[in-house]
């Protein structure tokens, strides 16, 4: 008898090839996963801190962002009524997934299908390169919007969850822009502003902010333990690990989508009455939970913030000799106005 879950992951990877427009590769590929149990394989403690302006409702156990000083808020309103009052609220929802591969078309979290159109700027190399002192990988990224509290009717009556649907967002097989360091420059100049010893020695006082207790936004061109966010693409060198590795992948393309205005601010009393455009991410705002080829649903040091040593949690969480590429659930901080007069 077919299991549900394996039912899930042929569903999803048949959604997937229709809607892309292409055909499943044949069996027997490389590449690896399974499509996350949003029962199972998401730690929901990672929801909190929960608060309401400045006070902390439920603490949890991991650092939160700043959150409005009062508990009340106005926010404008079309006529006639103008202005409308709420609670200002702040909480952590899991909005995002992402597939991390060095495997061009494989999609981790689709269950491990591979697909291959045929076209876009796929050339990452399945090989790392050893350089010494670390070696150099090549990652592709796959955007997913994963609207998991929608699904599971989780605070169903709440206006500020994000109310979309599953999508696959964005393949970096399709951008140009992210094979290549050059091309990646020419829209980014300011890397050459970071390309020197002092900034590049700044990420070490981010990696110990991050692992010790929040990043530090000042520095927004470090990825705290991982390295840097220069340049905005996959290629990864000084590589220690392939969890730090595919990480930091992924934390550069939240930076890439903060920078092509595809992602928006919603953390901070900026937020609380509408989404905001954010060129500049703020790191503070995301949290990346792995979920494949392990899913890591507790203890102190899950969906660790940008730039946290990755050392703290890994073992025991990937299994290189078998070839599996990485998933992350990325949780978003969300402060919102809650209408209690309309």
């Amino acid at each position: 008898m077919i299991s549900m879950r394996k039912l899930t992951q042929l569903a999803i990877g048949v959604v997937a090839a229709l809607t892309l427009g292409i055909q499943p590769a044949a069996a027997g590929g490389s590449c690896t996963g399974k499509f996350p149990n949003p029962f199972s394989d998401v730690c929901w403690s990672c929801l909190f801190p929960l608060s309401l302006g400045s006070i902390a409702m439920f603490k949890g156990d991991k650092p939160d962002t700043p959150n409005p000083g009062s508990p009340v808020c106005l926010c404008p309103a079309p006529p006639p009524l103008f202005v409308r009052i709420g609670l200002a609220v702040g909480f952590w929802e899991p909005v995002r997934m992402a597939d991390v591969t060095t495997k061009p078309y494989c999609f981790v979290n689709l269950g491990g299908i591979s697909i291959d159109p045929g076209i876009g700027f796929p050339a990452k190399s399945e090989n790392s390169m050893d350089h010494g002192v670390g070696k150099a990988s090549a990652y592709h990224v796959h955007w997913y919007i994963y609207p998991v509290m929608v699904w599971m009717e989780i605070l169903t009556d709440f206006l500020c969850l994000e109310r979309t649907s599953f999508d696959v967002a964005y393949l970096t097989e399709l951008d140009p822009l992210w094979n290549d360091d050059t091309l990646t420059t020419l829209i980014n100049p300011e890397a050459l502003i970071f390309a020197n010893p002092i900034a590049i020695a700044a990420c070490s006082v981010d990696c110990a902010a991050s692992t010790i207790g929040g990043s530090r936004h000042e520095l927004f061109w470090c990825a705290g333990c991982q390295g840097t966010m220069y340049p905005i693409n996959g290629n990864i060198a000084g590589e220690y690990g392939d969890i730090q590795g595919s990480l930091q992948a992924t934390e550069r393309f939240a930076f890439k989508m903060h920078r092509m205005l595809l992602a928006d601010g919603t953390s901070g009393p900026s937020a609380v009455c509408e989404k905001y455009k954010m060129p500049i991410m703020d790191k503070r705002q995301y949290r990346f939970q792995l979920v494949n080829p392990v899913a890591h649903t507790g203890g102190k040091f899950t969906c660790p913030n940008i730039g946290r040593a990755s050392v703290t949690y890994e073992g025991g969480k990937s299994f290189p000799i078998k070839g599996e590429d990485y998933g992350y659930l990325v949780w978003r901080k969300r402060n919102c106005c809650v209408t209690v007069i309309p």
